[in-house]
């Protein structure tokens, strides 16, 4: 493996690592407004894994670059339904959608 690549994997296992731990400290009542603003973090990283899906650099980085299309995809859906239904919880009975 290049330098680059294993450069990259070191990274990415670091954030995963942080955003664990920083999700685990997060308040139930602070949860949702942070999905709301995750699922634009995740909009943003869907334009990125386009542009690392587009490059042409190889079959490696268009694999990549698609899964990461495919996985930021469906956090963002995921996000915004999780998000919709937890913000219907807190409506009246009375309330129109």
């Amino acid at each position: 493996m290049s330098g680059t690549i294993l450069v990259s994997i070191y990274v990415f296992v670091l954030a995963m690592f942080t955003g664990f731990e920083v999700i685990t400290k997060v308040p139930p009542t602070l949860h949702t407004p942070l999905m709301s603003g995750s699922n634009a973090i995740s909009g943003i990283s869907i334009v990125g894994a386009l542009v690392i899906a587009g490059l042409g650099e190889g079959i490696l980085f268009s694999i990549i670059g698609t899964v990461a299309v495919i996985a930021a995809t469906i956090n963002v859906i995921g996000g915004f339904l999780v998000t919709d239904r937890m913000l219907r919880m807190f409506r009246r009975d009375g309330e129109a959608n």
